[in-house]
């Protein structure tokens, strides 16, 4: 038995929509299925459940071998695998073709930029900025109006970013039962924090390290998201941690392919 939903997508027909989720219910619990399980999952009653089994049955997409216990024949999977790849493509275009083309991106304005405007963006203390014209090897398009350091939305990017990604320093300190702080040389991390666009102290034995070495940190919760983003950003950083937060860091950074050394701050 067939109606004329059958020929439709899943999203072109509410109750091909719902047999497609009864059916992956069924999938994943067959043999044992409960009715009331799949309504609470779906969101609809125990009874509309047992009237489109029925219905399924009835088409030949799943077979009953008694009281709650049904399963999906193979040509209920072909009808899943078929909306299912409708789906996929359905979802690919809306990602690729919709919000590809409106996904919009946010810079600092160097100038007065007006909606339509095309800018050059470029990367500047970490922070994407965008300029009026389209001088730069990355351009893109204004949606807002801005000026001068104001936010300005923008979409519609071509070329590439011309920027180097930062470094990250990280300079160890012990925990306070091995020493702690007093274990650090002072002028080693003022030395390093010198040559840095970012500080950060992960710890209290760190934050103890940093204020010896009169270094007063840009991050005072330095987490290893923060550090892996700033030197992706083409910040040079320094991280003073104690050694339990130090795999946190190098882990991170490693993942994201971020360059780094990690230094004792231990007197030599």
């Amino acid at each position: 038995m067939t109606d004329g939903a059958d020929d439709a997508g899943v999203l072109e027909s509410k109750r091909n929509a719902t047999r497609y989720q009864i059916l992956v219910e069924i999938a994943e619990r067959q043999p044992a299925v409960s009715q009331q399980e799949i309504a609470d999952a779906i969101g609809i009653t125990a009874q509309a459940v047992s009237d489109y089994l029925q219905g399924l049955v009835e088409r030949g997409h799943v077979e009953k071998h008694g009281r709650g216990r049904y399963e999906v024949t193979k040509e209920g999977v072909d009808w899943l695998i078929t909306r299912t790849d409708g789906l996929r493509e359905y979802v690919d275009h809306v990602a690729e073709d919709v919000i590809g083309q409106v996904e919009i991106d946010t810079a600092i304005a160097t100038a007065p930029i007006a909606e339509g405007d095309t800018v050059s963006l470029s990367m500047r203390d970490g922070v994407q900025r965008a300029t009026p014209g389209a001088g730069g090897s990355a351009t893109a398009v204004a949606v807002t109006d801005a000026d001068a350091e104001q936010d300005v939305g923008v979409t519609n990017w071509e070329g590439v970013l011309d920027y180097e990604l930062g470094t990250v320093t990280v300079v160890s300190i012990p925990r306070v039962e091995n020493g702690g702080s007093a274990a650090a040389a002072p002028d080693r991390i003022a030395a390093r924090a010198a040559d840095a666009d970012l500080v950060a102290v992960a710890g209290a034995e760190a934050l103890a390290a940093a204020t010896a070495a009169d270094v007063d940190p840009d991050v005072r919760f330095g987490t290893a998201a923060a550090a892996q983003e700033a030197a992706a950003r083409g910040q040079d950083v320094l991280v003073v941690a104690v050694t339990t937060a130090l795999s946190a860091h190098t882990d991170r950074l490693r993942e994201h392919d971020i360059s780094y050394e990690v230094v004792d701050a231990a007197e030599e």
